[in-house]
Formats: C-alpha cells, structure tokens, sequence
C-alpha cells in the first residue's frame, strides 16, 4: 500500500490492514474498495473529517516544540551519506540536540520523487539544469568525470582509447538517466566516439568495485579529499564536462531546513 510508505512510524501493511478492517466491522460498513483501490461514500465521509486533524498535525507539533522542527528525512547517495554527512549532523545538533534524522540512500530520479511525494525534506545529489515544478536547487560543488582502470591496466590516458576504432573493454556506469553517464555520453559524442555500457550498478562503490576486479572500465567522479579503492586508478576527462552536486528540497524553506543548507554551502567550500 502506498500509504503506508507515508506513515513514519514504522508500521507494516498488515497492521494497518488489520485495523483498517477492525475500524470496517465496528462501524458496520465498507470504507475502500479493495482492488482496485477506490474509497466507498462512507470512506470518503471519514476522511473528509479526519482530514482536517491529521493534516495540522506537523504544524501543532512545531507549535509545541517552540516553533522548532525537531525531524528532517534526507536522501543522498552512499557516499554522501557516509562521508560528508555525519560531521554535518554533529555541526546542526549542537543548535538542535534532540534533532531526529532519517535517511534514505537513493539516487536523482528517485530522490526529486521522493521530495514530490513529500517523503524526503531534502535531497544532496547530482543535479540537472532544470528540476521538476516546485523543486528548488542549490548548487554545491563541480565534480569533474574520471575513467577508472584497473591498478595493473596499460591504460595510462583515456586517449588511447579515443584513436581505437573499437573499444573493446566493457563500460561499467550508473543507469543513463543518471547525470555522470548523460555527460560522459555527450563527451563521446563529441569526439565521434561510440562506447556504450556493458555492465549497469546502482553506486558508485559498485562501479569501484567491479573495475578493480576486472570487469572492464568505468565512468565516475571525482570527489574533493576523497579516496577511491587500491584497486583502481582515475583517469582525468577534463574535456568532459563536471557534473554538480547540489541540494534538492520542495515548498517553503524551514529554519531547520536553511540550517543544513548553510552546512552544506560552508562544507562545499571547504572541500572546493
């Protein structure tokens, strides 16, 4: 059920389910139709008078907490979540100690999704010239594009492999929807050059890790005082163009909210 992916106190289907049919017995009659999913009159007559309470409910609760939202739901990738966010959280709890976050690993499509489903706050991705109505961008960073080699290949310089008239090693990348891969395929397509992927992940650790194995090369970026596995080497593209890390969120912008995107802009900085 979609609704319940909406609910964030980790109740499962079958709870809900169950209450939903306990609520139907008590009141002697069918509230939604199952499949497909429709309210029946008497549904929609309660929810239209619930609707009022549970729609107030974000906003008694700041009232209560003095006027200071105490949760934000972020979404990132991997490498976000694990190496640049965590000294993020400890800057923004010394203002908000009792600060509850929830995080979900994602990439750009799903996560503008997400934000327009209203399951996330804010989004740190890899961004595109133009979001979705109602999603507003910030940007963050330029991370230029890098081929990854394997430590022991004889591919010092991407050149060599733009006078081929095949290359012949498989291309590891993120789905084509993502930003680094559309960029590097119109890099190609600039130098007349035809090399598609052979072997699609869902990370960029993945992309790491599947090159250093042997699996042919890869298409990732490059991160400020990042690091990448032993396993590989980065091959600059600096005729390619970057790619921009930015911040994605939707509606009006909370203190809490302005608070991590000042974070973000002081540890872009840093990092630059």
């Amino acid at each position: 059920m979609e609704a319940v992916r909406n609910i964030p106190y980790g109740i499962q289907q079958p709870a809900v389910s169950g209450q939903v049919a306990q609520l139907e017995e008590y009141l002697g009659v069918t509230l939604f139709q199952r499949r497909p999913f429709a309210l029946a009159p008497e549904g929609e007559k309660l929810f239209r008078f619930i609707q009022p309470f549970f729609s107030n409910l974000d906003a008694i609760a700041t009232e209560l907490q003095g006027g200071k939202a105490r949760q934000i739901r972020i979404g990132a990738s991997t490498i976000v979540l694990r190496d640049h966010l965590p000294e993020l959280f400890q800057n923004v709890r010394k203002k908000y100690p009792n600060l509850k976050i929830a995080l979900r690993e994602a990439y750009h499509p799903e996560l503008e999704s997400l934000l327009e489903k209203d399951e996330l706050d804010l989004a740190v991705t890899l961004i595109e010239k133009k979001s979705a109505p109602g999603i507003h961008s910030l940007a963050l960073l330029e991370l230029p594009l890098v081929l990854l080699v394997e430590k022991n290949s004889k591919i010092t310089a991407p050149e060599q492999l733009w006078k081929r008239d095949k290359i012949e090693e498989p291309l590891i990348c993120l789905p084509g929807a993502e930003a680094i891969c559309k960029h590097f395929q119109q890099g190609l397509a600039k130098l007349g050059v035809d090399w598609f992927p052979s072997i699609e992940v869902s990370s960029v650790d993945l992309i790491e890790a599947y090159v250093g194995n042997g699996f042919g090369i890869g298409v990732s970026v490059l991160v400020p005082r990042g690091s990448i596995s032993p396993d590989v080497r980065a091959l600059p593209l600096p005729d390619f163009a970057p790619v921009i890390m930015g911040a994605l969120w939707q509606g009006k912008t909370s203190a809490l909210l302005q608070i991590f995107l000042d974070e973000l802009q002081l540890r872009a900085k840093r990092l630059a």
